[in-house]
């Protein structure tokens, strides 16, 4: 399996993480390429190699010229992501993204979702951000995310369009909320909203003593130069061992007294979460009384902040939580041309044999573009790829 971990020695950023990917070989012309297909005017992508304490990095830069001074709601920018030409895979992982900001600006700024904007330079700047590496993943051919403790700088202050806030930043501080972090005694932001989302939305948790083989390695520069440590993301592109993946925890948790409505909403933001898995089973609990096992399979270093959804979203008062191990075929992600056009399957290795399998949020989306049934749209690409076996 295909990862990527992110080093966050400096802590993280977009600008940093779009250029330890152009570090670790993604192409540049690809990715400015495929920036320049959303159509945003005036937005240019610069890149330069640096070195810093000795090692050479790459410096990426967004220039910005005559902008409009205008804000984004945060659902304009969701359109424009979803609308794109980009691929099933780069709208789904830029919009669990910049959804993670947007989550963390309405909960820090006592509002909601739908009315969070972005002036229009910092919103330029974040899609760019944000976009590009959900177009960087998919370059480098990876399929899963994740990082040590997210360093945060604290002791300072970062100016912002709301005025002066305090380190580590309040929209930041909210995205990692329950993600393993460590706060470092520099007095700079070492770790910028949009590099939380990053990590938050596509981090499958921290790793330990995996085994890990290194096929690239690049390092992305911050704009400060820090006296503490050099102010770099690395990069590890390599890989890892089918199986494994950080240590994984099954949650549970018997419910008898919650309206039944409630389920797919709870199930839903545990996805969104991070749990690999969560599912429910009906019992029959005591007295008789039918109840609804819930179980969420997860990365342990998710577990505190999904049982605090589990805990604000369900009517339980306690939770059983044990380790368990776990074996995966490896997998990857491929886009194939067929008679709809360009389709994401998943590509899954099994004896020695691939075989391929439609994505369901693709079928879904094209059944709806093309109003026919979700059934015969993964009958016709199935049979076009050569796939089966199911919707995974």
């Amino acid at each position: 399996m295909k990862i990527a971990y992110f080093d966050t020695f400096a802590g993280v950023s977009g600008d940093m993480t779009l250029g330890a990917f152009i570090s670790a070989g993604v192409p540049f012309e690809a990715l400015r390429d495929s920036i320049a297909g959303l159509g945003l005017r005036g937005v240019e992508l610069e890149a330069s190699h640096i070195v810093r304490s000795g090692i050479t990095a790459v410096k990426l830069d967004v220039v910005i010229s005559a902008p409009d001074r205008k804000h984004r709601h945060l659902t304009d920018i969701l359109h424009l992501i979803e609308s794109s030409g980009l691929s099933a895979r780069v709208r789904e992982d830029a919009v669990k993204i910049f959804t993670e900001v947007g989550r963390a600006e309405a909960k820090v700024h006592n509002t909601t979702i739908d009315k969070v904007h972005f002036h229009e330079v910092g919103a330029l700047d974040s899609i760019v951000d944000i976009v590009g590496t959900a177009i960087c993943r998919d370059l480098a051919g990876v399929e899963r995310v994740y990082s040590s403790p997210v360093r945060l700088g604290s002791g300072g202050f970062v100016e912002t369009d709301h005025g002066r806030l305090p380190l580590p930043g309040p929209a930041a501080t909210e995205i990692l909320r329950g993600y393993p972090t460590v706060l470092t005694d520099i007095p700079f932001e070492l770790t910028t909203p949009t590099g939380a989302a990053i990590i938050r939305a596509l981090s499958s948790g921290t790793l330990s003593e995996e085994e890990l083989t290194v096929s690239e390695i690049g390092y992305g520069a911050g704009t400060r130069e820090l006296d503490q440590v050099p102010n770099l993301l690395r990069l590890l592109i390599g890989e890892m061992k089918a199986g494994q993946g950080g240590e994984m925890v099954l949650i549970e948790t018997a419910i008898d007294d919650m309206n039944p409505e409630v389920y797919p909403f709870v199930i839903g933001q545990l996805l969104e979460g991070g749990a690999a898995d969560a599912y429910l089973v009906p019992v029959i609990m005591k007295k008789g009384r039918p109840g609804i096992v819930l179980t969420v399979l997860a990365d342990r270093s998710l577990a505190d902040p999904l049982c605090a959804i589990i805990f604000s979203h369900t009517t339980t008062i306690g939770v059983r939580m044990h380790g368990v191990c776990r074996t995966t075929l490896p997998r990857s992600r491929k886009t194939l041309r067929t008679s709809f056009g360009e389709v994401t399957v998943k590509s899954v290795i099994a004896g020695g044999s691939e075989r391929l399998i439609p994505e369901f949020e693709e079928c879904k989306r094209i059944a709806e573009r093309e109003k026919l049934s979700i059934l015969d749209v993964y009958r016709r690409i199935a049979g076009e790829t050569g796939g089966g076996g199911g919707h995974g």
